[in-house]
């Protein structure tokens, strides 16, 4: 898992801002935010994209979801944006599956 920056940061080789663990996820603040709160929620086990997801990765994925929604309440956040980027033609630059979430600001659609 350490061979991705994300697996490094779940390993505590990069530090990052960390502001939800436990023993399944890990959320941490983007380092270019794309909003005025932007945060990653990750899972610990590896999984490069969504697409890599198989059958036995259910329950995990929607624990994501309510990682999310539990940190951005933490955070302070009633609106905010979910997004998952699958691949290189969706931008997705780091692979291990991650959802964004931003908030703190209004959002066009479609997004760009």
């Amino acid at each position: 898992m350490s061979d991705t920056l994300f697996g490094k940061i779940i390993n505590r080789e990069i530090d990052a801002d960390i502001i939800y663990e436990d023993d399944q996820a890990l959320a941490f603040r983007d380092i270019n935010p794309q909003a005025p709160t932007h945060f990653l929620v990750i899972p610990k086990k590896a999984i490069p994209k969504l697409s890599d997801a198989d059958e036995g990765d259910q329950i995990l994925l929607g624990y994501l979801l309510l990682v999310a929604r539990r940190v951005a309440a933490q955070e302070g956040l009633e609106d905010y944006r979910l997004n998952i980027n699958n691949g290189p033609g969706a931008s997705q630059t780091i692979f291990h599956l991650h959802l964004h979430v931003l908030g703190g600001r209004s959002f066009s659609w479609p997004p760009g």
